[in-house]
């Protein structure tokens, strides 16, 4: 199972210590990447002991908030070399083990690109059962090879709306695995407390979506 799990902080250290200690609690010798998205808080002592206490736990720092969206894609193209990538948010809490070696297993066809909890959404990310599948960011299960022909994760309340898209175009698949059955979910945990930072355009998309645009 050639995996690697990135988890993404911003300032929530405390939600960060959860995801982290239940996840290695269940899958010590899975690789962990903990990417700080430029956090002026303590989470930077926190990671660097966790990475030091923890097997085969490695953090990469920021220099600032780069969102969450492109904080994955820069941790899929400068810092990780395994076939598969695990994204798991920062408000989750792990309970149980079993669903990497499934999600591995399922990944492991050829045409399938992702694993995890599917939702169908529009063209603006917002949910839409005329529109496509997309699988949710806080446990995402994906192929790396197939990431690099694709759109980048961007910042966006669904920051991989444009890459799978575009993989539902070329004919790759996203299946849907019920991963919240391993994995507790707090939802927002950092967009609670921050925001998802997206100003204007948010708030744009918002009211558009409402419209029926």
């Amino acid at each position: 199972m050639d995996v690697t799990t990135v988890i993404i902080n911003y300032q929530t250290p405390d939600l960060l210590e959860t995801a982290v200690r239940s996840f290695k609690d269940h899958y010590p010798d899975v690789p962990l990447l903990i990417g700080d998205n430029g956090s002026k808080d303590h989470s930077k002592n926190l990671i660097e002991d966790l990475s030091s206490e923890l097997q085969n736990t490695k953090a990469v720092f920021f220099e600032e908030n780069i969102y969450h969206g492109p904080a994955m894609d820069r941790m899929l193209k400068d810092h990780i070399i395994s076939e598969f990538v695990f994204f798991l948010d920062s408000d989750t809490e792990t309970h149980t083990d079993g669903f990497l070696e499934e999600m591995s297993e399922i990944a492991a066809s050829e045409d399938v690109y992702a694993v995890g909890q599917t939702i169908t959404v529009n063209e603006r990310g917002f949910k839409d059962e005329n529109g496509f599948e997309i699988i949710l960011t806080p446990y995402l299960f994906l192929k790396r090879a197939f990431y690099e022909e694709l759109p980048p994760f961007i910042h966006h309340g669904q920051p991989t709306i444009h890459n799978f898209k575009e993989a539902h175009e070329r004919g790759l698949k996203l299946k849907d695995f019920p991963v919240s059955d391993y994995i507790h979910h707090h939802w927002r945990g950092t967009a609670d407390r921050f925001g998802y930072g997206l100003g204007i355009k948010g708030k744009l998309d918002y009211f558009l979506n409402k419209l029926g645009f």
